[in-house]
């Protein structure tokens, strides 16, 4: 195996830790608010504060780690989430929840972007929407992965449980990756001189430029569709890691036992999607180029999954409603890793800064939707958010049509 595929599995595994941890608070959202008594309006402020501080802290750990590098970055990244993550069994109420999610969400800021300054020193820029995909398909795995693992925890041991076993798994991989991983492929002593001719001659890591701040960057056009369209995105996917075990339950009367069977569904689909969506996009854009090769797969991809959404929300039948959030997922997901891939491609040596602020702007719109869920879920009932989603999503379709990956920041 080349070394940019270990570093590339290592990272993955990491994306696959990342969100076994995010999904294993959403999966015992039944069990937590019954426990502590807690409404759902309550429980949507609690979800909420995860993303709101992930959101506000992303720009600036993508920064530091465009300055320092990703290593160091993803260890203070992986050790600090880890600790709230283990904190989470120790919550005993509303006021609790709410700081400990918040202080949570922001040690996880900067994961992605990091990764994204690892991949884009490691990887030429003609394979890295097939590593975004490996990387995006593994999140969607450690989130299908997690009704599975986290639901007989705690059945077995309580909802508390998980959140230490769990914590625990990251501080594993940072001991690893601490004496593992090397900055610059230049400085690993296991690389082939053929691979490392071949990783420097091809990817494009210069500068597009003198030193620019965020708030100049934040004014380019073409970034500000990437973060618009990122909003739609993020504002659908973010139902799916947050809000859908409790409206399956809640919704639409799935019991647990129901949800560790089904829970994992669209999470596999997604990672599907994940997969398909880097490696369809490299295809495209060796056939059309990147303007186009970029676009097409997403505008399809979230065209569909709107679609399914809305679908999914006006019936009434549990089985059939169940399939199509899965494919809403699974074509939404293929947006993923290009939407990754183009934040490479536009950046540059400030990939860690393009990435974070489009991720950013994904998070906040995602803060307002969960928040928002949980007072529509109660005043409308819990399809009538869905039913906006889909339509949101769809609007993140066209918005591919403003955003050009041949346009350098």
């Amino acid at each position: 195996m080349k070394k940019r595929h270990q570093v590339l599995l290592v990272l993955a595994i990491l994306s696959v830790i990342t969100f076994l941890d995010r999904i294993a608070f959403s999966t015992a959202g039944e069990r937590i608010t019954k426990e502590l008594g807690l409404t759902a309006v309550q429980w949507g402020w609690i979800l909420g504060s995860f993303t709101l501080a992930y959101a506000l802290f992303e720009v600036p750990t993508g920064l530091l780690g465009d300055r320092i590098g990703a290593k160091s970055v993803l260890i203070r990244v992986v050790l600090w989430w880890s600790f709230f993550t283990i904190l989470t069994g120790f919550s005993t109420g509303f006021a609790m929840l709410l700081v400990v999610r918040f202080l949570f969400g922001i040690g996880e800021a900067g994961a992605y972007p990091n990764i994204a300054i690892a991949l884009a020193k490691w990887f030429p820029a003609n394979e890295r929407g097939q590593a975004q995909a490996i990387i995006w398909g593994a999140s969607r795995l450690g989130a299908g992965l997690t009704p599975l693992v986290v639901i007989p925890i705690q059945q077995h041991y309580g909802w508390e449980a998980s959140f230490y076993v769990l914590g625990f798994v990251g501080v594993i991989w940072v001991i690893f990756w601490q004496f593992w991983h090397k900055e610059e492929p230049t400085d690993a002593k296991d690389i082939s001189a053929d691979e490392l001719k071949e990783i420097l001659a091809k990817r494009q890591l210069d500068n597009h430029g003198a030193k620019t701040s965020i708030f100049k960057l934040l004014q380019n056009k073409n970034l500000g569709y990437l973060m618009a369209m990122y909003a739609c995105y993020a504002t659908g996917v973010y139902f799916f890691q947050t809000w859908l075990p409790k409206y399956l339950q809640q919704g639409r009367g799935v019991s647990e036992n129901e949800l560790k069977l089904i829970g994992s569904a669209p999470f596999l689909l997604a990672a599907l999607g994940c997969f398909l969506g880097g490696f369809l996009s490299d295809i495209a854009v060796k056939k059309y180029g990147k303007k186009w090769g970029r676009r097409i797969v997403p505008i399809i991809g979230l065209g569909i999954s709107g679609i399914c959404l809305v679908v999914s929300a006006l019936t009434i039948n549990n089985t059939i409603a169940i399939i199509l959030l899965s494919l809403g997922m699974a074509f939404m997901d293929v947006t993923a890793p290009v939407a990754w891939a183009v934040s490479m491609d536009i950046g540059g040596t400030r990939s860690g800064s393009i990435s974070g602020a489009m991720n950013s702007a994904g998070l906040l719109a995602a803060y307002f939707s969960t928040v928002s869920f949980g007072y529509l879920a109660t005043n409308f009932g819990y399809n009538f958010p869905v039913l906006l989603l889909g339509i949101i999503v769809m609007i993140g379709a066209f918005l591919w049509l403003k955003i050009n990956a041949e346009e350098t920041i």
